[in-house]
């Protein structure tokens, strides 16, 4: 006879569960975000659908996969057939990635009996294991209860104090490239840019093809990033990848972290950056106010110099960056730049690329002159003190 189990770490793997699947209290959550059901498609046996975007979401919030109320949750978990004694295992069809978020739903509802399938779908196929084509759970409604526990989910205020008051280490799982405003977002109209005082982590880091790195990999990534006991926010694009971190964290020891919901698609739409508060610009405007200030050494932007920071920053950032640079005087300019690279980490081989800029800023003319030379070594000393 199978009996009840009770999971002892945030992750599993495709062989233990293959082992406990018979188990009496094991529930199957397929986590696949945007998915829907096709009889065509395969599944782990007896998996059911978590509809994270249509069931387990706040709809009448305009931001994606927001956090949805108490009652809403209980009551599809209990549709769901989940009961306050089940052993819930989560997987997705990337290997980790939404996986992680129904994971961190159920831990923000009170709900600790539950783990992610480390590489999820893809694992599972690797290993030839059984699967079935999908279909609707159609047995009994469950008796879960849930029991929200408010600091697992941070919102729009929590993060603008922690971002303004540096109490909390905000750290975002998107990319190098969308985090530096290199590559623009995904999202249709949001705009590139990154919150004051927060620190990239890309969630791809903590993987290998969709598994999880070992705890000595994933220790040394938040050893690099944030020491073990401090309060740490999680961020990323719309607060989903932010639980790869969350799940990797906890994995680590790190206790005290929270992950912020609505994320950079929040944040970026109500927080439009103000260029009079150099504290709020964003990397990609600070750039730009930089090169703009290298520009203007000889007291003047060539044609050649202007194209150069073009190729550097979108043509919108130049044109509002470039009416806050005429306002301001050469004292204030300093200024300007000196609270603007506060309000961010630059790490050696960020200062770097931003050291490369200035000087082929300085050069794109052709004429490298004294001036040119005396601001580069003056805004590479600043740089480098701030």
């Amino acid at each position: 006879m199978n009996s009840n189990i009770s999971l002892t770490s945030p992750i599993v793997s495709v062989a233990w569960l293959h082992e406990h699947i018979n188990a009496n209290n094991l529930v199957i959550l397929d986590g696949t975000i945007n998915k829907v059901f096709d009889n065509t498609t395969q599944q782990i046996p007896n998996a059911r659908l978590f509809e994270i975007k249509k069931k387990f979401s706040d709809l009448r919030n305009p931001f994606p996969s927001a956090f949805p109320p108490t009652a809403q949750f209980q009551k599809e978990a209990r549709a769901l057939g989940i009961n306050q004694d089940s052993a819930i295992v989560v997987y997705d069809d990337k290997g980790i990635y939404s996986s992680a978020r129904v994971w961190w739903l159920f831990k923000a509802f009170g709900y600790n009996n539950v783990a992610v399938l480390n590489g999820g779908f893809p694992e599972w196929q690797k290993a030839r294991y059984l699967t079935e084509s999908m279909h609707e759970y159609q047995g009994e409604s469950g008796n879960f209860i849930a029991n929200l526990q408010p600091n697992y989910m941070r919102f729009f205020n929590d993060i603008e104090k922690a971002s303004k008051n540096n109490t909390h280490k905000i750290i975002d799982a998107r990319s190098s490239g969308r985090f530096n405003c290199i590559e623009p977002e995904p999202r249709a109209g949001l705009r590139m840019g990154t919150i004051p005082n927060s620190i990239n982590l890309p969630f791809t880091d903590l993987l290998d093809n969709g598994v999880l790195k070992s705890k000595k990999d994933l220790a040394k990534a938040f050893y690099m990033v944030a020491e073990q006991d401090e309060p740490i926010i999680f961020s990323c694009g719309s607060g989903i990848t932010a639980c790869v971190l969350a799940l990797g964290a906890e994995l680590s020891g790190y206790k005290n972290i929270s992950v912020y919901d609505g994320s950079w698609t929040e944040y970026g739409s109500l927080v439009t950056s103000d260029m009079e508060k150099p504290s709020t610009w964003t990397k990609e405007e600070l750039l730009a106010y930089i090169l703009m200030y290298v520009s203007h050494a000889d007291l003047g932007e060539s044609r050649k110099e202007k194209d150069y920071i073009l190729s550097r920053v979108d043509k919108a950032i130049y044109n509002r960056v470039n009416q806050q640079f005429e306002k301001d005087n050469d004292y204030q300019s300093i200024q300007n730049i000196i609270e603007a690279v506060k309000s961010h980490n630059y790490y050696r081989n960020d200062l770097a690329d931003l050291f490369a800029d200035i000087k082929l800023m300085a050069f794109v003319d052709g004429d490298y002159d004294p001036m040119e030379q005396m601001i580069y070594s003056h805004l590479k000393k600043m740089l480098k003190e701030n």
